[in-house]
């Protein structure tokens, strides 16, 4: 082995290590992923517009991106494991209601398989499909009464959530504070695997009663932030926005369906479309090129076999 072979293995070995250690950092800093400033400037859902629990701290958000842009730059890693990258995500579903029917969020089956059937179709072209293995109910009405980071929370995941880092795991229940969902992000399951996953608004599915957000497209957009993307006017019209090359800038976030709209002064359209957005669920109708390979690239690093 040459002198310059051996010293580029040495740095490599001291690059992932020091990676590896930096993610006890950002897991510990993910577990709570809502911003509190930001929610206290937005509007709730019962005046009409979208509301995400993702998260918006920036450095939380800069220590995360740090350790997978580390990772990435040892790619023989990631190449080994993407030729096993899984297509097919196994989905448990589980339902928190007060009781029976639909108006104490019980909700059925046909729902339950018209939002796999939309993540389906949204992730057409993304290498990522769905497929529900388990549907569970509980009558908990402190659980169904659910607000993001609360006991509540933690107590039902760690009661209820089944699989591993490539398991999709989704709770609908009867949001409060405004929210139609929230889910954590793939770096953070390592260091609070009970806590991942996606969770919706019971009425946020296809059919519920949430309009103009009850076409299943919540799902879609939470289920975006669990494979890695972020929200596409993250950071605005400046800086590194949602770190992904193809998704024009935004200065904020868009509502309804606003043709057309410019936020960012001499820049792209912004992509109103976008499931990465705030549009209401009939304007949302894609993921960009460098969403997918993002997505299929965090999947790979977190995820996959973990």
């Amino acid at each position: 082995m040459t002198k310059v072979r051996f010293f580029a293995t040495i740095a490599g070995i001291f690059a992932i290590v020091f990676a590896f250690s930096a993610l006890n950092f950002i897991t510990k800093a993910q577990e709570t992923s809502i911003d509190k400033d930001f929610n206290a400037k937005s509007p709730v859902i019962a005046r009409g517009v979208r509301f995400c629990g993702a998260d918006h701290d920036p450095a939380r958000i800069e220590a995360a991106e740090n350790d997978f842009t580390d990772r990435l730059k040892y790619k023989i890693f990631l190449d080994a494991e993407s030729a096993a990258v899984a297509t097919e995500i196994p989905v448990y579903y589980h339902v928190i209601n007060k009781g029976a029917g639909i108006a104490n969020g019980d909700v059925p089956q046909s729902q339950i398989d018209a939002q796999i059937a939309v993540l389906n179709t949204a992730f057409t072209g993304t290498g990522k499909s769905f497929r529900l293995v388990s549907v569970s109910r509980t009558t908990n009405s402190k659980w169904y009464s659910l607000r993001q980071g609360s006991a509540n929370e933690r107590n039902m995941k760690n009661s209820l959530r089944q699989g591993s880092a490539d398991d999709l795991n989704i709770y609908s229940a009867n949001l409060q504070g405004g929210l139609l969902g929230w889910a954590t992000f793939p770096s953070s399951y390592a260091g609070n695997p009970k806590m991942d996953g996606v969770v919706l608004l019971y009425s946020s599915v296809p059919g519920g009663t949430a309009a103009p957000y009850n076409e299943g497209d919540t799902g879609t957009h939470e289920v975006g932030h669990w494979v890695g993307l972020y929200h596409t006017f993250q950071g605005g019209c400046t800086g590194s926005g949602d770190f992904v090359l193809d998704t024009p800038a935004e200065a904020s976030p868009a509502y309804g369906c606003p043709g057309g709209r410019d936020s960012c002064a001499g820049g792209a359209i912004d992509p109103i479309e976008n499931f990465m957005d705030y549009t209401d669920d009939y304007c949302m109708f894609s993921f960009s090129s460098g969403q997918s390979t993002r997505l299929n690239d965090q999947f790979a690093l977190y995820r996959q076999g973990k």
